[in-house]
């Protein structure tokens, strides 16, 4: 086995074991290395509520506060309607994704109040082609899941940095490999 070889190997087992280290997360930002059948709250906190017309779901992650709406007698969801979000006389629009069929909010103040601990409650103004609604939930946020908001950083990972670290020196070891092919084909 060459030299190229071993390295890349060491890189894969490196970079796997590094995937499920203690501290490690998953898709929804559950810690890997919890007990099975375990939730983590700092994962986001949720928001449900429905009305005659409408069900809404929602969740707090990342940098917004996205949310998915359905009919609720037929479950079928309600894409490009207007959306309204209110907390405490902090107005803001969502804005619709049609890629992913939510609707998104990203208004810095509103986000800002959202991300202190406590029970927030909102209210929602949805308009839908001919139907309109306003639907009312209170969104709650522990300590735990405000901290981890603002404290997480995804590139931070020390799996992240090592495995960036091997990329390069793979990279190093291509570059003078075909470098010293060039010269002995030069010298030939």
């Amino acid at each position: 086995m060459n030299r190229l070889s071993y390295f890349f190997l060491v890189f894969i087992l490196a970079a796997t074991s590094a995937l499920g280290a203690p501290g490690a997360h998953g898709p929804d930002g559950e810690h890997l290395d919890g007990p099975a059948g375990h939730v983590d709250s700092s994962a986001g906190a949720r928001i449900e509520t429905y009305t005659e017309l409408f069900e809404l779901v929602g969740r707090l992650q990342g940098q917004e506060l996205s949310i998915l709406i359905d009919r609720y007698d037929t479950n079928q969801p309600v894409l490009n309607g207007k959306l309204e979000v209110e907390l405490n006389g902090i107005k803001a629009q969502a804005k619709f994704h049609a890629d992913q069929g939510d609707y998104a909010v990203d208004d810095a103040a509103l986000l800002a109040a959202l991300a202190k601990p406590g029970k927030h409650a909102l209210m929602f103004t949805l308009t839908a082609g001919e139907d309109s609604d306003l639907l009312e939930a209170t969104l709650e946020v522990s300590a735990k899941a405000s901290a981890a908001r603002e404290d997480h950083a995804p590139w931070a990972s020390a799996s992240t940095w090592i495995a960036l670290a091997m990329l390069a020196a793979l990279a190093v070891l291509l570059r003078r490999r075909n470098v010293r092919n060039n010269l002995n084909r030069k010298t030939s």
